[in-house]
Order: structure tokens, then sequence, then C-alpha cells
């Protein structure tokens, strides 16, 4: 089964007003994605999803086109997908970095092959190791405090269990975001913060001294990647938990992040990870240190969050269940490029067990909201 074509496609997709993002990387109105399709000689068609954001990977849907257009189709035509680990060899002989565009091509031979096989790619992957129905925390962006207060409170209503606050600003201002929110859910719902890297060590330690009180029981990502030492430091001063997101793109990085202790769990996508197969080698050498892994969110489409959910549920160090994550990105926009979205009901969101990704995509649509 080889590969007969890739072609890429820019795609812009509003967000619902009421779901806009707001956080230390700033505002997400909209989502521009790269959609990877994948065409074999025997006529089976594979979709991926690049979910890129510059100013989190470093990648934009325009310079993943590039990559894949210029760079990778020239090579992978003609190659064996049926081998994803072999398809991703090859892209790693050619690029470094580029995580999410070589995720999209990954994921696309994926859905191709589990399409060939009749088989969900979580099957092709050693099988389901929880239900296909997985409870999802919130992440509220970086509104108002009577804002955030309102939409955490609804969201409560809706049965989330954890709700995770946007942070990583002017420490004060974020303090009295989570404080407000730590008040509309109560005490018997979980709260963790992401600050996506935004605060230097003074201003979390600002923060986390006034914040004792708040029940705060992750911290994500609190300090800029990379920097190990200063979030241990964090961890020792406050005794905090930290999430490491951002810091943990390669297994280099992670060995770092053990090396140093500075971390409590960590979160992986397919996407950051460059693909299912480097997101599950993380998370084995994280089981061997036993620090839990969860799953991230960049607001994906249906394809991109079917390959997470599909990551999610053959992987047994993707502790969901302690650490609730976020797979609820195709709930943020305003419609669905899919013909059978995802089943997302509040807090839950249900893989389908159709072959392959189980997404349908409509082309269509797609071309209709292509960017160029």
């Amino acid at each position: 089964m080889k590969i007969q074509s890739l072609e890429t496609y820019c795609v812009r997709i509003p967000l619902r007003p009421e779901r806009r993002m707001i956080s230390a990387l700033g505002r997400h109105d909209a989502s521009e994605f790269l959609l990877v399709r994948l065409t074999t000689d025997c006529g089976l068609i594979g979709v991926g999803e690049a979910t890129v954001t510059p100013r989190w990977s470093g990648e934009t849907a325009f310079t993943a086109a590039a990559i894949i257009d210029r760079l990778l189709a020239p090579v992978l035509v003609g190659q064996d997908c049926s081998d994803p680990a072999a398809i991703d060899t090859l892209m790693e002989q050619l690029t470094v970095g580029n995580w999410f565009a070589r995720a999209a091509v990954e994921m696309a031979c994926w859905d191709v092959l589990g399409k060939a096989r009749e088989q969900p790619v979580f099957a092709l992957l050693g099988g389901a190791v929880r239900p296909l129905q997985i409870r999802n925390r919130f992440s509220l962006g970086a509104y108002e405090p009577a804002v955030a207060a309102h939409r955490a409170t609804r969201l409560r209503q809706d049965g989330f269990q954890t709700i995770k606050v946007k942070v990583g600003g002017d420490p004060d201002q974020d303090l009295q975001r989570v404080a407000a929110v730590r008040e509309a859910i109560g005490d018997d719902c979980e709260l963790t913060i992401d600050a996506n890297g935004g605060w230097r060590l003074q201003q979390a330690e600002h923060f986390l001294e006034r914040a004792r009180d708040l029940k705060i029981v992750l911290v994500e990502q609190p300090l800029v990647r990379g920097d190990y030492s200063g979030t241990r430091k964090l961890k020792d001063q406050f005794g905090i938990r930290v999430l490491a997101d951002e810091s943990c793109f390669d297994e280099i990085q992670l060995r770092e992040l053990l090396i140093h202790q500075c971390c409590d769990a960590v979160t992986l996508y397919p996407g950051k990870q460059g693909g299912i197969l480097r997101a599950r080698r993380l998370a084995a050498l994280a089981a061997e240190q036993n620090i839990p892994c969860t799953i991230g969110s960049n607001l994906e489409w249906d394809p991109g969050a079917a390959a997470m959910l599909h990551f999610v549920v053959s992987t047994p160090n993707v502790q969901i269940e302690q650490i609730p994550g976020d797979c609820l990105g195709p709930s943020y926009h305003e419609f669905s490029i899919v013909r059978q979205p995802l089943l997302i009901e509040g807090p839950h969101t249900t893989l389908s067990d159709r072959p392959g990704l189980g997404v349908d995509v409509d082309w269509d649509l797609v071309q209709q909201h292509r960017i160029t």
C-alpha cells in the first residue's frame, strides 16, 4: 500500500464566541490549521491534522504545508504507508522539529492502515486499555474574574469536575481570576491552573505565595520551557504538583524533566510529539519513573481530536482517570469539517470504533473554508 499523493489544505474555522481562548500566548479567536489528505495506490484516503499555533509550537498552517509539499512529499510518495514507524524514520531524516506537520502525515498513515485492515487505530496499537468514552477537564480562558466565575458556574452545572484556569500574565490579576473561579465552583471541584510558560520565577512566586488557600491541585507549565531548575525551586518552595507541557516535546526534554525531578506529571499530544508512536514512547519512558501522563489540547478539530483519543484509550500511562485532559477541541468551533463528528456531551467525549481514525472529512466543506 503505497502513498500516491499527499495534499495539504490550510483551513480557517472560527471559534464559538463564548469559547474563544485568552491565555499567556494571546487571543485565539479562529483556528488556522492544516489538513493532510493522503491517497494510496489502492484508492484509500487518509486524513491528518496539524493543529498548529505559532506562539506555542512555532509552526503555522502555511509553514507546515511547505514542509510537507516541498520536503516530505517528494520523498514519501511511493513509500509503503502500512508501516508508520518507517515513515516516521524517513521524516526524521529530512527535518528537525516540525512536530505537528510530521504528526499529520503519520496520522494519515494510521488512518489508511486502519481502513485497509477494517480496524480502528486503537486496535492497531494493541487494543483499548480504557473505555472509549473519557471524562475531560475544561480549560477556561484568562477572562475577567466575573466572566470566568460565571462560565465556571455553568461548567459545573454541565457536569465538569475539573476546571483549568489560564494564568501566566499579571500575577495579581491571575490571582483574582482563580479566586473567583474557586468561589464559584466550590471546594468539591478540582481546580488546576496553566501559565503556558508565561511567568518569570518572581511572578510565579508572587502568585503561589498568595494562592496557598485556593486548593490548586496542579500547576501546569509555570515557567518558560526549559527552566528545569526554576521549576524545581517552585516545587520545593511551595509544595506544588507540576504538570509539564511546553517543556516536553521530545525524549531529551522528558529525560531532563525526570533528571531534575521538576514535574509530577507530563502532558503529551500526538501532534506535539510528532506522532502517535512517539507520544507512546514518551508515555512508556515516563512510566519507568512512575510519572503519569495526560492529554492536552490545542483546540483540535475532529481528525486531530480522534488521533488523540486513539492514543489515550490505547496507552496505559495516559492516566486521565487521575489527571483529566482535554479532548474537547471540536466543540470550541462554530462547525465541524467531518460528516460524523465525535460525540461530545458535557465533560464526556466518545471515540468511534469505526475503521481508521473513525472520521469522514467533508472535503467539499474543507475547500469552502480553505485559505491561501
